[in-house]
């Protein structure tokens, strides 16, 4: 994302600026934060997390609004595989899907049993009822979460700008 996602109406600046397609919304929320972005012309490709932006009937609205200005949705990925079925669902019913994202981890293909499968690049839909996965409910009660923070956690300036712009990733650290 080029600039922090609350400074809405400055992303107008950075797409005339450049030349490639601005991609954002990762830490936006609502509707309403996406419409402004679309209008002032600030972004075409939106990236919101399911998980985040109020579920698959909500990310759906939010895609018909986004095509309403030829904008296209590339759903970010933030809470792992339940999500990550969750997106699949809703990619395959929106007319304007850019792209999916994956996580591909062992662990994350065995605490849902495999259920989802890429092949060839592609995703394939799962086709059980429901989001079409089966939760190994064994294998997450013995991995609990059991930090302080969660390991997703956004953080208000998530790289040092006085140091290089280097970035050490994961959530903050709390300094003693």
């Amino acid at each position: 994302e080029p600039i922090p996602p609350d400074n809405l109406l400055e992303f107008k600046k950075v797409a005339d600026a450049v030349r490639i397609p601005i991609a954002t919304g990762e830490r936006m929320t609502t509707k309403a934060e996406f419409a402004t972005l679309l209008q002032t012309g600030g972004a075409a490709i939106l990236q919101p997390a399911l998980g985040r932006a109020g579920g698959i009937w909500e990310m759906k609205k939010l895609a018909a609004i986004a095509e309403v200005f030829n904008a296209q949705m590339a759903p970010h990925l933030y809470a792992g595989p339940i999500e990550w079925a969750a997106n699949i669902h809703l990619a395959a019913s929106i007319p304007n899907l850019l792209i999916i994202e994956t996580i591909e981890t062992p662990f994350h293909h065995n605490l849902i049993k495999g259920s989802i499968q890429v092949e060839n690049g592609f995703v394939q839909a799962p086709q059980a009822p429901g989001l079409g996965i089966e939760v190994d409910e064994e294998l997450a009660r013995a991995h609990p979460f059991d930090g302080e923070g969660l390991h997703l956690q956004m953080q208000d300036a998530p790289c040092d700008y006085q140091n290089a712009n280097s970035f050490a990733g994961g959530s903050p650290v709390k300094k003693s």
